[in-house]
């Protein structure tokens, strides 16, 4: 793999420093490095590679086994009591447990994060893999990317970092070394976008070959399930948007929304704003194609027909709507989500 001559590079090696917790999980952690030690583990016919741009190495708080929260155990080659200095920081994907992430599980990891930050390191997360880089206090006030399902626990944890877990990589910080990616497999991005960074764009598309990886150009937002906040305690519009999961497809449901709770219409989409986050009419047109979405990948149903069926008489609009949600178009979306022919049970052969 050629370097390529655009890139900021250095001549010497850098330190990647992989971290290992036990509330990590083995997926993230052992991808990043086989794709970042691809350089010295790769002999693809007809490449020359150059000399290894990256040393990555396992890092914790002590060497040796470590369990990590898949239950699978990986070796800790070296402990961060004797890493003085590293050019890259990357923290994988963590499982959180039901009451979320506790702050001040591990302060020396923490501690050693912000040297190395302070001694020109790159900090950089996975997925989940955020929420102890959280604690340094170094992203408040940044913008960062965490799993869209972590979302609400890690802006009740940490309401100072600007979050937005719709984008696939942030990279923020006046170096640029504040580095977060999003949900689960977007770890290709990060490690890509690394390489793109300090090796060149061409090696990181030689990788993203070799490895069949995808950058998610698309963003995430086709990948989130809309799922209405019910946790402000507000019984009358508890009742609507109850009533709504089941009949966003009625004419005039926010009318109907209204009627039920007794409200009048002022007092009714101002209460609904502010317990949901969303004007009445967002909130029944997120349900809509939500919906829309699970039709296109379960049904042969068309665009047209899953536009009438969720609500909508103007297919157009549908479209537009649809792809400004999701990002994607009906079409787009079916292609990427429905489960390809080859995977489907087949009918057994009798004999």
């Amino acid at each position: 793999m050629l370097r390529d001559n655009t890139a900021s590079t250095r001549p010497q090696t850098l330190h990647v420093s992989l971290v290992a917790i036990p509330e990590a999980v083995v997926s993230t952690l052992s991808g990043v490095f086989d794709v970042m030690n691809a350089f010295s583990m790769l002999h693809p016919p007809g490449k020359t590679l150059q000399a290894r741009p990256f040393q990555v190495e396992i890092v914790g708080l002590r060497t040796g086994p470590l369990e990590l929260a898949s239950l699978i155990p990986v070796t800790v080659q070296r402990s961060v009591a004797d890493i003085d200095a590293t050019d890259i920081v990357i923290v994988p994907s963590i499982l959180l447990g039901p009451q979320g992430w506790s702050k001040g599980q591990h302060p020396k990891l923490i501690e050693w994060f912000r040297a190395m930050h302070s001694r020109g390191a790159l900090l950089c997360s996975a997925c989940s893999g955020i929420f102890p880089l959280a604690e340094t206090g170094l992203f408040d006030g940044m913008d960062a990317t965490v799993h869209f399902g972590y979302a609400r626990a890690f802006a009740s944890a940490f309401p100072q970092v600007l979050i937005h877990p719709e984008r696939v990589l942030v990279v923020s910080g006046k170096r640029e070394e504040l580095i977060t990616s999003g949900a689960s497999m977007t770890w290709h991005d990060l490690v890509l976008y690394l390489i793109a960074r300090h090796v060149g764009a061409t090696a990181a598309q030689e990788v993203a070959r070799l490895f069949a990886l995808q950058w998610h150009q698309d963003g995430l937002a086709p990948y989130i399930v809309f799922e209405g906040r019910n946790d402000h305690g507000d019984l009358a519009i508890q009742a609507a948007q109850d009533w709504a999961a089941t009949n966003f497809s009625v004419a005039n449901p926010v009318e109907a929304m209204i009627r039920r709770t007794g409200l009048t219409e002022r007092t009714f989409k101002r209460r609904f704003t502010s317990a949901t986050g969303l004007s009445p009419i967002a909130y029944v047109q997120r349900l809509r194609i939500e919906d829309a979405k699970r039709r296109l990948e379960r049904t042969e149903a068309s665009a047209d027909e899953i536009s009438w069926q969720v609500g909508y008489e103007e297919p157009a609009f549908f479209r537009r709507l649809f792809k400004r949600v999701t990002g994607l178009t009906p079409g787009a979306y079916r292609r990427r989500f429905k489960i390809p022919d080859y995977a489907r049970p087949r009918a057994r052969l009798t004999s």
